[in-house]
């Protein structure tokens, strides 16, 4: 073991700083960091591109083909469905918990990161500014991408006409918006900080990994995601929390289920098949 890997990185304890403390090296940082990604979007980023070879290897044109998200998992069977919805919904936040667990080893918490509640409405504002500015222009940028054939068509939900649809669909946006946002952007930069990594490796390297788990879309979905990383890299550095990327993204991808739901089939510009 060398001495960088044996010295001391975090210390771990308890979030006031009372109570035994124990050393954390950076191959244990280094592990940890890898198993958190193995078990949410890094293992999505694989599947993204096992999926987008399958599409590229298809008889169809990438555009021909669809993307499909919330769809259903139990067609005819309303309410089962609707178990199953909840239950992939809370069980894909699971990773957030353990990062919440894992930061409060160290002494830290999600409120170091700024995933709280400790400032809701600038949260809100800064939110619903980014997902302006960036809403209008991803949506050209996938129009463009797919009429040329560099993307599959997304379809962002298929579920059935039930009571219960659109509070999926925001419980949805909901979900993905915590999950990416507080590890791709929060506890990734924090640990590849704490690894030495230097501010512009670890912004490539987050956005880069969320460009991967988008590329079952197409190359579009990979360029447009991998964009709004290095937006949202800077602006947490910036602000110094995830909350307004939080909010921005619930509402990028609200206004993309919803909006989707409601205008598939009745507006000439809306890709579907």
């Amino acid at each position: 073991m060398t001495q960088l890997e044996a010295g001391v990185q975090v210390e771990a304890g308890r979030a006031d700083g009372t109570g035994p403390r124990e050393a954390i090296s950076h191959r244990t940082l280094r592990s940890e960091t890898l198993l958190v990604l193995a078990l949410s979007l890094g293992a999505s980023g694989v599947s993204a591109l096992i999926r987008f070879i399958g599409s590229l290897t298809a008889p169809q044109a990438l555009n021909e083909q669809a993307a499909r998200l919330n769809s259903s998992a139990a067609p005819g069977r309303p309410w089962l469905d609707l178990a199953l919805q909840l239950f992939y919904i809370s069980t894909a936040l699971v990773p957030v918990a353990l990062v919440a667990h894992l930061l409060l080893r160290e002494g830290s918490g999600m409120r170091d990161i700024g995933f709280d509640g400790r400032r809701p409405w600038p949260d809100l504002g800064r939110g619903t500014l980014v997902a302006a500015g960036i809403g209008s222009a991803g949506l050209a940028f996938y129009l463009v991408m797919q009429t040329a054939g560099f993307n599959l068509t997304v379809e962002p939900e298929s579920l059935p006409d039930v009571w219960w649809k659109f509070p999926v669909l925001i419980l949805s946006a909901a979900q993905n918006s915590v999950l990416e946002e507080v590890i791709v952007v929060g506890y990734l930069l924090r640990r590849l900080g704490q690894l030495g990594w230097t501010p512009m490796g670890a912004l490539v390297a987050s956005s880069v990994l969320r460009g991967s788990y988008h590329l079952y879309q197409g190359i579009g979905g990979f360029i447009g995601n991998m964009v709004m990383g290095v937006v949202f890299v800077l602006l947490y550095r910036r602000w110094g929390r995830v909350g307004p990327l939080v909010v921005a993204h619930t509402l990028l991808d609200i206004g993309a289920f919803v909006g989707y739901a409601l205008l598939a089939g009745k507006v000439d510009w809306l890709p579907t098949l």
